[in-house]
């Protein structure tokens, strides 16, 4: 896949492009399956197929008062895009400026200028351009003129219909880590939720207790799960996966009150220096809820069970 990220320096490929747009929050199973049909499409017609999506979240700039916390970076974003399979992706700056322009400036620029689109595929409550005038319907009209067909697809639900009659979507995967429901957020994303960050100092209590943890420090912007108990995999740099005992919490034993949640990862039978290095944890099963224990043996003696029970849960599914 090539990653483009100046629309003024794009390829225009001679053959033509079938192109969707989005924010692609997550990559999940509803967008894995438009691009898929996106890709067979572009299969039948001779057509490279492309994806544009934009450097931020629109909603930070547009209304950062309520923009919503990231299933993936863009980095992670554009790795699972790669995995779809398409030739290319367009990765548009999204500021102030790209915010007021207008939405017939963008097809021009970006869908025609950029990848000679001839086919576009859209979710048929897809918006965009200022004060959110581009829709299918302009889509529609200016595609007539411009030679690029449109569709606009129904929402993916993980059966093609939807769960609890509900379509798959970024903002129900929020949903449901929200509410501690991560069997529900892995079955929308077609894999386990993961987050990155960089292995910090923490305050050491875990060792204290003979159970070293790996400190992320993970960008504000992340959408982590509920508080509690997880089972998981750690992937280092190299790319080794380790079974790994999450915990995901304030740490009610230690403090009566705590501002920020902290994300602890004990690689299961690992004993190696991860300070500073860069880390990606997925999120597997929940385990448990965060509790307050009477004393810290209550706690070092729930931790041991918690270990044990990671272990045997991921190695079934090693």
């Amino acid at each position: 896949m090539d990653v483009l990220r100046d629309p003024a320096t794009c390829p225009r490929p001679e053959e033509g492009t079938a192109v969707t747009i989005g924010a692609f929050d997550g990559v999940h199973r509803g967008h894995r399956t438009v691009i898929a049909a996106l890709r067979e499409r572009a299969a039948e017609e001779g057509l490279a197929t492309a994806v544009v999506t934009f450097d931020r979240h629109p909603a930070s700039v547009v209304r950062p008062e309520s923009a919503p916390l990231l299933l993936t970076d863009l980095d992670q974003k554009l790795e699972l895009l790669a995995d779809c399979g398409v030739d290319y992706t367009l990765v548009v700056r999204f500021d102030e400026e790209r915010a007021v322009e207008p939405a017939e400036d963008f097809v021009d620029q970006v869908l025609v200028g950029c990848l000679n689109a001839r086919l576009v595929a859209v979710g048929r409550d897809f918006h965009f351009g200022h004060g959110r005038r581009g829709n299918v319907e302009l889509l529609g009209r200016m595609g007539a003129d411009l030679g690029f067909e449109v569709i606009g697809h129904e929402l993916v639900g993980l059966e093609g219909t939807g769960v609890s009659g509900q379509p798959v979507s970024s903002t129900r995967i929020r949903q449901a880590l929200a509410a501690g429901d991560l069997d529900l957020a892995n079955e929308m994303l077609g894999r386990p939720h993961e987050v990155r960050g960089v292995v910090d100092h923490g305050d050491k209590r875990a060792r204290e207790l003979d159970f070293r943890t790996a400190n992320l420090d993970v960008p504000p912007t992340t959408c982590l799960p509920a508080d509690g108990i997880y089972a998981g995999w750690y992937l280092t740099p190299d790319g080794v996966r380790h079974p790994t005992a999450i915990s995901l919490g304030r740490r009610p034993t230690f403090y009566e009150r705590a501002d920020t949640s902290l994300l602890e990862a004990h690689l299961i039978d690992f004993d190696g220096d991860l300070y500073g290095q860069p880390a990606r944890v997925q999120f597997v099963e929940r385990l448990r809820d965060e509790l307050k224990f009477d004393s810290v043996d209550a706690l070092v003696a729930q931790m041991g069970r918690d270990v044990d029970q990671a272990r045997a849960l991921l190695a079934a599914r090693a």
